[in-house]
């Protein structure tokens, strides 16, 4: 049983990953088991080039980003469990616990956080009655979010980055996974909210 499955390795995931797995070091935290799914392919960063964003050097590419924070969350926080090579197809609520299934495997969870690209291809049942068109992109893009109310979807599912209605830039999905990693160690520490800062 997983506390937390993250399903997505694209900017607002592994934002959210890092987040969570820095939190894991608390007290009110350090029992908790997270896991994330990786698949990232249709990922809009495998072809993006970053020249405007707050502490990447110009030139970084999305790419480079995607691999080094695999890497970074492998080095930072190896207790957050990373699961390579595999597509989620379903996600099913039982009473209190989220059942993913992934093409290999089915895991148990308590929350479950979908950060995966915007696009009208999301395969996901379970998903089809959050599906409306995006509010906030070129209608001629066909762009889609799962409705929800900041970020929440329905008690402990949560949803991030352009799926969750944000614009598609960088420093705005990885925010919107960062938010809901504060949102459930908010969660986890009883209610009082939450953040997590490493100091000097």
């Amino acid at each position: 049983m997983l506390d937390t499955l993250i399903i997505g390795g694209g900017a607002a995931g592994l934002s959210c990953a890092l987040v969570l797995g820095s939190g894991l070091q608390k007290p009110f935290a350090e029992d908790k088991k997270v896991a994330i799914i990786t698949h990232q392919k249709a990922s809009h960063l495998q072809n993006a080039l970053f020249n405007n964003v707050l502490g990447l050097k110009p030139g970084t590419t999305g790419a480079s980003l995607l691999s080094e924070g695999k890497q970074q969350l492998a080095d930072l926080y190896p207790e957050v469990q990373q699961i390579e090579g595999e597509k989620v197809i379903e996600i099913a609520k039982k009473n209190d616990t989220f059942v993913v299934t992934t093409n290999k495997n089915t895991y148990a969870t308590k929350i479950v956080v979908i950060a995966v690209g915007y696009t009208n291809l999301i395969t996901i049942k379970g998903l089809e009655s959050y599906i409306k068109a995006h509010p906030k992109t070129a209608i001629s893009k066909d762009r889609i979010w799962l409705e929800n109310t900041d970020h929440l979807m329905e008690n402990g599912l949560y949803v991030a980055g352009t799926l969750a209605g944000w614009r598609s830039q960088f420093a705005i999905a990885a925010g919107s996974g960062a938010h809901v990693a504060t949102d459930i160690l908010t969660l986890w520490n009883q209610g009082k909210h939450t953040k997590i800062h490493d100091k000097v």
